[in-house]
């Protein structure tokens, strides 16, 4: 497929309640009427909590996130508490329409809020291959380090689920860009809005940026859910035009 329609919903998070986030979620998705795929901000069920209850694979938050994909015929990713076997993580789910799913850890886990101390790293990047497109999907404090996103596996859209704090939201605004300039790949990310349960505040920012580091879309810090058509036949013209990529260093993360 030439072309992907993503929508971005950066919304208000209750402070470690499922149910009342996924049905404000799915309220905020109604207007939603043809996507390809739907991105919804990290820890989307409890808010940036390291002590909420975690689900497993086959709970609540996991099979509504399949019920909306099958709803919405649309590729369905967020980030949720999950415990597997002894362990927790921060797991980014990705939900397709015709019930599959594909998970990564957070590897980068804020050591600002000692979140290693309660969700285990991941090790391993993901890439999905979605209506042809090859999607790399990380967890916001991923997006400081370059050398865990960068492109090695040629894919077409990096997307970074987030709760970024309006603290330093001026480092996402640039990060965000460099990524996809680097990459030189559509980079989408989606942060939350307002105050948690520590008042700590979001103020959103959502954004989208073409290979060339061009703003896209640039959302405000109030909740907006918003569709956007990424064409990759641009992308590839820009990268025969630009082969920058074939010039980058090789090297294995171990």
């Amino acid at each position: 497929m030439a072309t992907l329609s993503i929508t971005l919903v950066q919304s208000f998070l209750e402070w470690e309640n499922p149910v009342k986030n996924t049905l404000h979620l799915q309220q905020l998705l109604k207007k939603v009427e043809s996507t390809d795929l739907i991105v919804l901000p990290e820890m989307f069920t409890t808010a940036f909590s390291m002590t909420a209850k975690a689900e497993s694979m086959s709970g609540p938050s996991i099979n509504w996130m399949l019920n909306l994909a099958s709803i919405k015929n649309a590729l369905v990713i967020g980030s949720l508490p999950i415990r597997f076997q002894k362990d927790t993580f921060n797991r980014l789910i990705c939900a397709f329409p015709n019930g599959m799913i594909s998970h990564y850890d957070k590897r980068h886990l804020f050591s600002l809020m000692n979140e290693s101390n309660f969700f285990k790293p991941g090790k391993n990047r993901l890439t999905i291959e979605y209506k042809g497109w090859r999607i790399c999907p990380l967890i916001c404090y991923d997006l400081r380090f370059p050398v865990f996103s960068r492109n090695t596996d040629n894919y077409d859209l990096l997307l970074y689920v987030a709760n970024w704090p309006l603290a330093r939201i001026s480092q996402w605004e640039q990060l965000l860009p460099a990524r996809a300039i680097e990459n030189q790949s559509y980079v989408a990310g989606v942060n939350r809005v307002g105050k948690d349960f520590n008042e700590v505040e979001f103020n959103g920012q959502s954004m989208l940026v073409d290979p060339t580091g061009k703003l896209v879309y640039n959302a405000t810090n109030s909740e907006e859910v918003s569709t956007h058509i990424l064409d990759k036949n641009e992308l590839i013209n820009f990268r025969k035009k630009h082969p920058f990529l074939d010039d980058a260093d090789h090297f294995n993360i171990i």
